[in-house]
């Protein structure tokens, strides 16, 4: 097997020297899409027999699912009256519901045990990354629902994804759970304030709505995996090995369906919000990481605070995009931001792992 994994490799940049090439010639960056999307799904079946690649075998396939919807857009976008855009919604409250399955009440009790961690992280997250978002988009001088779209990526809670990173990077994981199940347990309130506040002058926001929206989005499958969890626990266990797969292939299915959807303001705009993204994330796990520090906080928590405020739910946030009706304008940032954040996150917690702290 690790034979055909290294063909793979091969085949994989043999496929991208060629897209490059034919791309320098000027055939068009579309002419190349078969190339490009053959490479990166090379890339990650091939790249598990790298250990580098395996760790991140995940953001590969994003990628990958990212580059299918720019590169075929006609194939995700409708079956005669049926939009593709139907499924965003039920793929993340199917991801919210696996959330909940793996939760109980036990993931709060760091509420009680580190008040004070739980509380920076909340504050850290709510406020650095609404204020960036809202800062990127006055200088980045973007169109209103673009703009508003990256207000809404810094406006949501915080995602599972930084709970894994957090344990790669030797964090403090009870606090990473902690931050992150309280941020969504908030975000009907707070995302949807922080977006009348922040985005009102850009779109009409219906406060109201948006509570009513979000709640549905993520609360009600949390509260019905939270019951499953609790009245059903064997089944659960007998299921636990496939529920992060289906959440995985949830997030990827919604990549493809929402570059689908946006692929033309993508090719107009893209770039712009990549290099947006890039800042409004890392500046996210800087200033989250020395709010810890500077609240005399220990490495690990703060290298927790760091990934808790740096890492959003951008399932979440396509989803409210979609409720808004603006999928194809709004949703954008959060498609961009996804692969980055993956990348960045990962990138970092290898980086903190290696660096063992004596407060640790």
């Amino acid at each position: 097997m690790k034979k055909i994994y290294q063909i793979l490799l091969i085949i994989s940049a043999i496929l991208a020297f060629l897209a490059i090439l034919l791309w320098i010639v000027g055939i068009g960056l579309l002419a190349t899409g078969p190339f490009i999307v053959s490479s990166i799904i090379c890339l990650a079946i091939g790249g598990r027999s790298v250990s580098i690649l395996n760790q991140m075998s995940f953001t590969i396939w994003v990628i990958a699912a990212v580059s299918v919807g720019f590169f075929y857009p006609q194939y995700f976008q409708e079956i005669g009256d049926f939009k593709f855009t139907g499924f965003i919604v039920p793929l993340i409250q199917l991801i919210m519901f696996t959330m909940g399955t793996e939760m109980s009440l036990k993931d709060f009790e760091g509420v009680i045990k580190t008040p004070k961690a739980v509380l920076i992280g909340l504050v850290s997250h709510f406020t650095i990354m609404p204020l960036v978002g809202f800062t990127l988009a006055k200088s980045f001088g973007f169109p209103p629902e673009i703009a508003a779209g990256v207000i809404l990526m810094g406006s949501v809670p915080s995602g599972v994804t930084s709970n894994v990173l957090a344990f790669i990077a030797k964090a403090n994981m009870p606090l990473s759970v902690t931050i992150a199940a309280i941020s969504t347990l908030l975000a009907p309130f707070l995302t949807p304030l922080l977006m009348k506040l922040l985005a009102g002058q850009y779109i009409a926001i219906d406060l109201q709505a948006m509570m009513l929206h979000v709640a549905e989005i993520i609360i009600l499958p949390i509260i019905l995996g939270l019951l499953v969890n609790r009245f059903l626990r064997n089944a659960v266990k007998r299921l636990q090995f496939m529920l992060p797969k289906i959440s995985m292939f949830g997030v990827l299915m919604m990549m493809i369906v929402i570059v689908s959807s946006g692929r033309d303001s993508l090719l107009e705009i893209g770039p712009l919000l990549f290099l947006s993204a890039m800042i409004h994330h890392t500046i996210g796990y800087m200033l989250g990481y020395w709010s810890g520090r500077f609240m005399g906080l220990d490495e690990a928590s703060c290298r927790t605070i760091s990934l808790e405020v740096g890492m959003q739910n951008g399932g979440l946030a396509s989803g409210i995009a979609l409720q808004m009706g603006k999928i194809a304008t709004v949703g954008l940032a959060s498609v961009i931001a996804v692969p980055w954040m993956t990348i960045s996150g990962s990138m970092l917690s290898n980086w903190w792992r290696n660096r063992p702290s004596r407060d640790i």
